[in-house]
């Protein structure tokens, strides 16, 4: 897949908004490892290589297990999560496919027996955020860093 065109350095007044808004959601007080779990999934959902790659690195950094990053597309299925993190998967998926769910009222409902309202504030935006930059970085075509290696 070819690049095609990097918007940080074609429109940098146009994106420093974006990393400004990014700086504040991550620090926001929501726990790392929640955080990367709901962006990595985001992006597996959007199919976003570029930050697939950059959030499962990043929460590797913070401690993340390789089950719990292995598992994550099939988290309803797994024992590795908790309540919380189910919560705020859940609505993550609800609102990355909000066309098809309409963000639908049971998600809510989880949300709410695990977040404050400023919780769920900052979550949302989070999710929001995250889609936003999948579709920068997949309308762009930028991809993850690759080593090239033949198959066996």
């Amino acid at each position: 897949m070819t690049a095609r065109l990097n918007p940080f350095t074609a429109s940098p007044a146009a994106m420093q908004p974006w990393i400004e808004l990014g700086k504040t959601i991550q620090t926001s007080g929501l726990e790392p490892l929640l955080r990367e779990l709901v962006m990595t999934r985001a992006a597996q959902i959007n199919g976003c290589t570029f930050c697939i790659h950059h959030h499962v690195a990043d929460a590797r950094k913070y401690g993340e297990t390789e089950d719990r990053l292995h598992l994550l597309s099939a988290w309803r299925e797994s024992v590795l999560y908790s309540d919380r993190e189910r919560a705020a998967l859940g609505w993550t998926e609800a609102l990355t496919l909000v066309s098809e769910t309409h963000a639908p009222d049971d998600a809510y409902e989880i949300l709410l027996q695990h977040f404050t309202e400023e919780e769920q504030v900052k979550l949302t935006l989070l999710i929001a955020l995250t889609n936003a930059w999948n579709r920068i970085n997949i309308g762009f075509r930028r991809s993850h860093p690759a080593e090239q290696k033949k198959a066996a």
